[in-house]
This record gives structure tokens, C-alpha cells and sequence, in this order.
């Protein structure tokens, strides 16, 4: 099985075409094109080996953020400052995965409240049988890596974390947070990067040396903030209701018919497509 995580796939290569020193005006075409030939590509490469592929997508009212008000609650400040015109992104790709869904032979799970590693996670651990492709650059899937489960990037063209050991990673992880989505180290309070306050540092002795510990010891303040990582981070912890929706979404959703696709590319006058349309 090879899961996409979808919006990631989309936005990385996204941004390498409109960063790119000759960049054309982003155009909806251009990015449909662009999508559609890395899955085409992606498909075509391991699809003999890890099978069928499936486009896992994240939604909106996460539900992490019910537990954690500022998760992810820095990147609409980002987005403001940036000079990319995001609303026109979004309705770009928000149209092209409506496509995706409609036209396109591959399972297409979303479901409100959830994010992309919350169904990979699910998915991984309901078939811990089979061999297992993740596809994205996002390194807090190596939790998930084992002797079934690999990860290949599509922007470094490589696979990645072969050479990390999952349950220290996510330990160190855990310990670390991650700016990106908000979650700070736990040596910091919920608020830090909110109000613009530089965290507490963590040093990497100091990770070290919790890491090879067999019980981590922490003060209250620490365990609270770990606790607090803990739950946004491992995959393991995912609520039980919410990954019972995930995989009856999985087994429930219809797949659009293979005949669709040529019907699809005619009307998008995608022509070097059609060309390989076997290849979907």
C-alpha cells in the first residue's frame, strides 16, 4: 500500500514551482499538471512492489486543537507575512483534491477533526501485514517505520529516516516539540510562541540523557509539558473514536471507475497525460 500524504505532497512541490528563479504566475493548470504527474510517477515506481495507493488528506477543526488551543496557530501569522497570495493557493488546491476524488482510481479518505498522519498512522497499524510506502518529506512519520513500513520523500527523490531508530525519535521528538506546528520543547509553557517568547533551551545533552533513561524523570512543570507533547505527537495515542471513524472511512469509500480518467484529461486538456494514462 502506498499512502500519500496529500496536502504535504502538494504544497512542497507547490512551493518549489513558485520559488523557483524563472517561477510562471501560478496558474490552477499548471498545479494540476504538477500534482497529477508526481502521483502518476510515484505510482508508477513502487506501485509493483507496495501495491495499491491511497491519498490521505488533512480537514479542518483538528482535533488536536480541542486539547491544544495553539496547535498550528502560527501559520496563519506566517502566511499573512508571506508574499504568496494563500487564499488563491488554497481554492487551487482545494478544486484539483475535489478532482482527485471524483476522477481519479485511488482512495480518497478525508474526515472532519483528522490530519493526514492520523489516517497513515491508522492505516499502518491496521495493516502492519503488508508492506507499506508512506510518501512525504514529513519526518514525524519515522515513528512508524519498521521492517513493513518505509518512507520516500518526493522533493529530496531519496528514502528517508532508514537510518533512525523509531522509538528514539519519538522520544526525542516528544522532548523537543516542534515549532512548526506550534508545540513547544518541555521546558516551555503552552504560550511561548504565541506571545513571542523565545523558548527555554533544551540542550542536547540534556535530551540525551532523558532519552537513555528507563523511566525519564521530569519536575511537575516538565511532566505536564511532556504529557502535553505526548498527546500531539505519538501516533499511537490517537483517540479510539476517531481512528474507528478513519478505517471505516477507508473500507466505505467508493473509488472512482478507471474509465473516468480519460474523460477527466480530455476535459482539462491534459495531453501529455493521456499519453501515459496507463501509468494512473
Amino acid at each position: 500500500m502506498i499512502l500519500v500524504d496529500l496536502s504535504q505532497i502538494m504544497i512542497s512541490n507547490l512551493m518549489i514551482q513558485i520559488n523557483g528563479r524563472n517561477a510562471p504566475e501560478l496558474s490552477e493548470d499548471l498545479v494540476r499538471h504538477m500534482v497529477l504527474n508526481s502521483l502518476r510517477g510515484h505510482n508508477k515506481k513502487f506501485r509493483d512492489k507496495y501495491g495499491e495507493m491511497v491519498l490521505a488528506c488533512d480537514s479542518g477543526n483538528v482535533w488536536r486543537k480541542q486539547i491544544f488551543p495553539n496547535y498550528k496557530a502560527g501559520r496563519k501569522e506566517s502566511r499573512e507575512k508571506s508574499d504568496h497570495d494563500w487564499a488563491k493557493i488554497f481554492e487551487i488546491l482545494t478544486t484539483i483534491r475535489r478532482e482527485l476524488k471524483e476522477h481519479m482510481p485511488y482512495r480518497y479518505v478525508e474526515l472532519d477533526t483528522t490530519e493526514a498522519d492520523d489516517i497513515i498512522a491508522v492505516l499502518v497499524r491496521k495493516h502492519h501485514d503488508q508492506k507499506i510506502l508512506i510518501l512525504s518529506g514529513d519526518k514525524d512519520f519515522i515513528q512508524l517505520h519498521n521492517k513493513n513500513v518505509q518512507q520516500y520523500s518526493p522533493v529530496l527523490n531519496k528514502f528517508i529516516g532508514k537510518d533512525e531508530n523509531p522509538s528514539i525519535y519519538i522520544k526525542e521528538h516528544i522532548l523537543k516539540g516542534d515549532r512548526s506546528d506550534g508545540i513547544p520543547n518541555v521546558l516551555s509553557d503552552d504560550n511561548v510562541f504565541i506571545e513571542g517568547r523565545r523558548q527555554r533551551p533544551l540542550t542536547k545533552k540534556k535530551i540525551e540523557s532523558w532519552v537513555n533513561e528507563m523511566v525519564m524523570t521530569f519536575t511537575d512543570e516538565e511532566q505536564q509539558n511532556y504529557d502535553r507533547n505526548q498527546k500531539l505527537i505519538d501516533l499511537s495515542l490517537i483517540p479510539p473514536e476517531i481512528e474507528a471513524k478513519i478505517y471505516d472511512e477507508f473500507n466505505e469509500v467508493k473509488v472512482a471507475h478507471r474509465s473516468k480518467i480519460l474523460n477527466y484529461f480530455i476535459t482539462r486538456k491534459l495531453k501529455t497525460l493521456i499519453e501515459v494514462i496507463d501509468e494512473f
